[in-house]
């Protein structure tokens, strides 16, 4: 038994998961057989190791796709709803393995890992209804002298990158409208969180996915690996999760090719506290968009804006809520805030502390990093951050809650746009008027208007600005993955 590991039922989920390529509906080891380690975030040992693919590997993967392309676009779209509908209940039936194999590979507590198995199952049953409403039209020509057909079909070999944050959900967000919409796929989990996935594909072949529709690459680099299938001219689609840094060199690669694109990307959100809110309900909704995935998510309140006359109650009652926390390795249930994902990552956020406290942040809580094994950083509240703060422009990605103080309406929505970023925004006010109002105003994608969480699979997600392109969910999501073609019809 691996030496991170602690208890024989984790030892079982962990071997339980396949740890080879999934590549035309067969798991295959890496070209000579390179692997390498998983690591547990909790401890910052090894768990495990998985195949590292070559760019060989992930050009026989795509290969594949482009050959199961075909036949999977003509299959009846009811047959693959019922596939989507059938691996939805096969997730929900493994529900606890698969919650605690994303604790040991991610570190999200247990309570967290749950919340995300369901979300990520949602995906799979949302499209499964959606795969039978992909429609078109047929109209008269405005002079009356033809027909106009408008058809609909499946773009083609997609592929799709996921982030660590959330390894299953990023994962059947893209899968779910790729099989509803008839196209194949590669899809290249992040090397930290591979497990999820892997254990994803078994599920999707369980429920009948033909071989070679989905094809999954592991890899420590994702670089060396994608890069060559973006380029491909076998590849239409390309789906990103990530930084926005990443996602603008890979829009330079997939412009070779003009790669139908979409991108989720970074967030700066703004969490913003009008003097007339509910208090109750802002600090319920706050420690929801802060605190959700231990703050690394691309959603999580970024920046917080709480009206003057509000903000030291405000403040007061988040360190209380957050302080109250248990911090830990989150295999058990007491666990509400795992550790962060690496070392990397634990560096980040103590070096965007350190920088506000030194430009003059109060300190309310926490606020400087523990001794112990694993990346673990201790839920912090910060008050009277200034601009010049680098966490005010840069994502936090941590448990850091980082307050500041407004008094005019139109100066806090112009801060709040101040920023490259567009993913969400959270705005708590009783007055309608100024709900709409700022609603209107915001330079953002998604708004969490008195509701501390946006994500719902039948909504459409994504931002504007910086942080991506088209959405993902909802009734649009499967139009990222289908082509419109138009055929004139004379002699009518």
């Amino acid at each position: 038994m691996n030496d991170t590991i602690t208890h024989p039922h984790e030892s079982r989920v962990v071997d339980a998961a396949p740890k080879h390529l999934l590549i035309g509906g067969k798991w295959r080891p890496a070209t000579a057989d390179a692997s390498y380690e998983v690591e547990d975030p909790s401890t910052g040992r090894g768990l495990c190791s998985v195949a590292d693919a070559t760019p060989l590997d992930g050009l026989a993967a795509l290969a594949a796709a482009d050959e199961a392309q075909s036949s999977w676009a003509q299959h009846p779209p009811r047959e693959r709803g019922e596939i989507l509908r059938r691996a939805y209940e096969l997730v929900m039936q493994r529900h606890e393995d698969l919650s605690l194999l994303m604790t040991l590979e991610m570190g999200k507590p247990l309570v967290e890992s749950r919340a995300e198995i369901t979300y990520a199952a949602e995906f799979f049953r949302w499209f499964a209804e959606e795969a039978v409403r992909i429609d078109g039209d047929y109209a008269v020509a405005p002079n009356g002298k033809g027909r106009f057909l408008v058809m609909r079909q499946p773009v083609g070999p997609a592929v799709l990158i996921t982030p660590w944050n959330f390894p299953l959900a990023m994962g059947t967000r893209k899968i779910g409208p790729a099989i509803a919409a008839g196209c194949t796929m590669v899809i290249k989990p992040a090397h930290q969180t591979p497990l999820s996935m892997l254990a994803l594909g078994e599920i999707l072949l369980e429920a009948g996915l033909p071989d070679g529709v989905l094809n999954i690459v592991t890899a420590e680099g994702a670089g060396r690996v994608m890069e060559p299938m973006i380029r491909d001219p076998r590849a239409r689609k390309l789906s990103f999760t990530g930084s926005t840094a990443v996602g603008r060199k890979l829009i330079e690669q997939s412009a070779e090719q003009v790669l139908k694109v979409s991108l989720e990307l970074g967030g700066n959100a703004p969490f913003i506290v009008f003097d007339d809110a509910d208090l109750d309900a802002a600090v319920d909704g706050a420690m929801m968009a802060k605190m959700r995935n231990i703050g690394e998510a691309c959603t999580a309140a970024n920046r917080f804006y709480v009206h003057a006359d509000v903000a030291d109650e405000f403040s007061r009652r988040m360190a209380e809520r957050m302080g109250a926390l248990r911090v830990g390795r989150g295999v058990t249930d007491e666990i509400e805030v795992g550790p962060l994902i690496d070392s990397s990552q634990l560096g980040k956020v103590t070096e965007l502390v350190q920088d506000a406290v030194g430009q003059g942040a109060e300190v309310v809580l926490g606020g400087e990093a523990h001794d112990s094994d694993g990346y673990f950083y201790p839920p912090t509240v910060l008050k009277n951050v200034p601009e010049a703060a680098r966490m005010r422009s840069e994502e936090i990605f941590g448990p850091v809650a980082p307050i500041s103080t407004f008094t005019d309406e139109q100066q806090v929505v112009a801060d709040a746009n101040d920023t490259e970023y567009g993913l969400v925004t959270y705005v708590y006010t009783q007055d309608l008027t100024r709900s709409l109002r700022v609603c209107e105003q915001l330079q953002t994608g998604m708004i969490g208007l008195n509701q501390g969480m946006v994500s719902n699979p039948a909504a459409p997600f994504g931002g504007v600005k910086a942080s991506g392109l088209g959405r993902e969910g909802g009734k649009v999501g499967i139009d990222e993955f289908l082509e419109t073609k138009y055929v004139a019809i004379g002699g009518l």
